[in-house]
């Protein structure tokens, strides 16, 4: 997946990576850092020398009812000796016969410490409602929640679906799941019945867990409706458990007896004493679905042991977990990075917790500057959407106000972050003090897979830079072998890890087809994204290969074309896809929310002139920061982007608008309205007299060279 048209720095990434790559980056004073430069390069060197051991070690921060007899095993995808055209699926485990409770290790143990009286979760409403629950209250919730789920018929490995929006109860009916060796699958709240029968259908769910409504964008929302669709004629479905959050802002609550269940009814009655049962670590604890940007959404299994030991060890290594921290990922619930460093991470290392259920601009665009203050925030962790987002509410910088001093860590997760986003980042929300922890991992991995470490690692905006120890990655060609530095590839994982999803839900051939047979014979397991080493070997992300845009033969990366757009002072952020095109055979659609605008969202005319006064000057702008080959044919100024509910922008959907075509599944979609206003800017444009393309010529390959 080589570019032959990269930036000419491509070697050392894009130029403003200069600008904060001393090493330690923010001074600490000695010993201040949970690891070390010299504990660093001990852990690689023991993790090389055997990774299983390694994590073996790292299982022992956990609470273990028994040891495990049987540290790892691993079948890889080879040729069945029976039908060698076909593949085996792959299987692996990790500490097998070791026996533990995920949830008496997210909260008993912390307790039976001594350390129920610390805060676990403030939790604060959209419409500004705030509870604090310590450890000890915790416990007795989770308890209680086990008991209900018990009293309902919910036994070990039974699967319980949870649609719910960011509550206490969503945290606490999770780890009560977990607590009696049931099967949750957390799904975003803002779902339609669809996406949410889906996942009931698929699961075969005994149990569906919703709300009579929620608070969204500051109106009450009523969700019981859209949760009785989605179970409609569902014979597996034995209850409904419905949280009571909007009361009488949503009075209209459909009732069915004998099925439907309140809350308060049935968990705040039940007893508060429950006796845990420790399980197999390869029980599966959830199934998570895949986004749905690729397709027909994938069911993904992971297990207690392993992805417990690497959640909660990744998440003390490259957070620089502390006693005193709040930490505040702004991720919903549904998606794998709460579970892991919103549920099932922190709560392990026993730290103290924010979570908000509403949206950042709720009432007012500071809403999460207000929370960071209120609660004292010292680590937080979102997505390079919000914080391109922030850029465009925030022009000329955050308003004086609030205190953001707290903060000593960032983090940032979802899709590559554009370096100019990194630094105004770095220097407005860390306030140039708080180093970056750029990401990089999936819902298949379970937990980060590359990533610095504070303290420690060489930072470089707009990269993930190294796999963490026990990690280790490669960026290959298409035969699977390693390209030089400078050069993209596909990013590969060439061992095995603890989190990693185990199968994918009723569908095992799947799971082997689409991940492990690309590059079976090396036995890499294929992430599906593409990447660049940097001259000091240093990974940078490129997007999903499928991302990726040929031109004239010259193939691009969206995400390098995205960060020369957003690198242009007018633009706030940026989507591109490619589109077919009669000449070159694709060409480039760059999709661009400005960085400053009065227009309203709904004046597609309004965008239209916007877009006319843009487009030369963008398409000189990426010409000069990767090369003619690389201008956009269209610029299209819209006022939002398609993004699934974990910020990632649904690219597929904007060569579809483009080309007319059908949008396919949508039902990941963070707000359908995205999609309805980008199609009536694209009528409006065509009515203007400017589509498919603009008014200026394609780029051929003539202009490229």
């Amino acid at each position: 997946m080589t570019s032959t048209t990269a930036r000419t720095s491509a070697a050392t990434g894009p130029t403003i990576t200069n600008l904060l790559t001393e090493a330690r980056t923010v001074p600490a004073p000695a010993g201040q850092w949970n690891v070390s430069p010299s504990d660093h390069a001990r852990l690689l060197a023991e993790a090389e020398a055997d990774h299983v051991a390694f994590w073996e070690r790292a299982a022992e921060r956990l609470e273990w009812a028994e040891p495990w007899h049987t540290a790892h095993t691993w079948s890889p995808a080879v040729p069945d000796p029976e039908d060698p055209e076909r593949l085996t699926v792959p299987e692996a485990t990790w500490f097998s016969g070791g026996r533990l409770n995920v949830a008496v290790n997210c909260v008993d143990r912390h307790v039976a410490a001594g350390r129920g009286d610390k805060v676990a979760l403030h939790v604060e409403g959209e419409p500004g409602d705030r509870r604090s629950y310590t450890y000890a209250e915790l416990q007795r919730e989770v308890c209680r929640a086990a008991n209900a789920l018990t009293d309902l018929g919910v036994v070990r490995g039974d699967r319980v679906v949870v649609y719910l929006p960011v509550l206490a109860e969503t945290v606490v009916v999770t780890l009560a799941i977990a607590r009696i060796g049931a099967i949750h699958s957390l799904v975003f709240g803002g779902f339609s019945a669809e996406a949410v029968r889906f996942r009931v259908q698929d699961t075969r769910a005994k149990l569906l867990v919703t709300s009579d409504g929620q608070f969204r964008r500051g109106a009450a929302v009523p969700t019981k409706a859209t949760a009785d669709e989605a179970v409609a004629g569902l014979d597996h479905v034995e209850h409904v458990l419905v949280v009571r959050r909007t009361g009488e802002q949503t009075p209209e609550v459909p009732w069915t007896e004998g099925r439907d269940v309140w809350w308060h009814e049935a968990v705040e009655t039940a007893s508060p004493e429950h006796e845990a049962e420790a399980f197999d670590a390869e029980t599966p604890l959830f199934i998570i679905y895949t986004s749905g940007t690729t397709g027909k959404p994938k069911g993904l299994v992971h297990t207690s042991g392993g992805y417990l030991t690497q959640a909660s060890w990744t998440h003390w290594a490259h957070f620089d977990a502390r006693e005193d921290d709040v930490h505040w990922c702004t991720a919903d619930l549904a998606w794998v990075t709460a579970h892991t460093y919103e549920i099932y991470g922190p709560l392990s290392n026993g730290l103290t917790q924010v979570i908000y259920e509403g949206t950042p601009n709720t009432p007012h665009t500071a809403r999460h500057l207000e929370i960071i203050e209120r609660y004292g925030v010292t680590t937080y962790y979102t997505a390079p959407t919000l914080i391109r987002t922030l850029m465009t509410w925030f022009p000329d910088g955050l308003p004086p106000e609030h205190d953001l001093s707290s903060l000593r860590l960032l983090g940032t997760v979802g899709e590559s972050i554009n370096p100019e986003a990194w630094v105004w980042f770095h220097q407005q929300i860390g306030q140039g003090r708080a180093p970056i922890v750029d990401t990089w991992w999936q819902s298949e991995t379970g937990a980060t897979m590359i990533a610095p470490l504070p303290g420690v690692t060489t930072l470089k905006p707009g990269s993930a830079t190294r796999p963490l120890p026990g990690i280790s990655a490669l960026v290959v060609d298409e035969q699977g072998h390693e390209v030089p530095r400078g050069e993209g590839g596909f990013l590969v994982v060439d061992r095995t890890w603890p989190g990693m999803a185990r199968t994918i839900w009723n569908d095992p051939e799947r799971y082997r087809d689409a991940y492990w047979s690309r590059f079976a014979e090396q036995g890499y397991f294929f992430a599906g994204d593409g990447a660049r080493y940097d001259a000091d070997g240093d990974i940078w992300l490129l997007g999903r290969v499928d991302d990726v845009i040929n031109v004239s033969g010259h193939r691009l990366s969206t995400i390098e074309i995205e960060s020369a757009l957003v690198s242009h002072p007018a633009v706030g952020e940026a989507g591109v896809a490619g589109v077919e095109d009669p000449t070159t055979g694709q060409a480039i659609a760059a999709f661009v929310i400005p960085a400053r605008t009065t227009a309203a969202p709904d004046d597609a005319a309004a965008w239209v002139r916007h877009a006319a006064e843009l487009t030369e000057a963008l398409r000189a702008h990426v010409a000069r920061e990767i090369g003619p080959i690389a201008k956009p044919r269209d610029v299209v100024v819209v006022p939002d982007l398609p993004k699934t509910r974990s910020g990632k922008i649904m690219r597929r959907l904007l060569a579809d608008l483009v080309a007319g075509g059908t949008l396919g599944d949508v039902t990941s979609l963070q707000d359908a309205r995205a999609v309805s206003r980008i199609e009536a800017v694209l009528a409006a444009r065509s009515a203007a007299g400017s589509s498919p393309a603009s008014p200026t010529s394609p780029t051929t390959t003539e202009e490229s060279t």
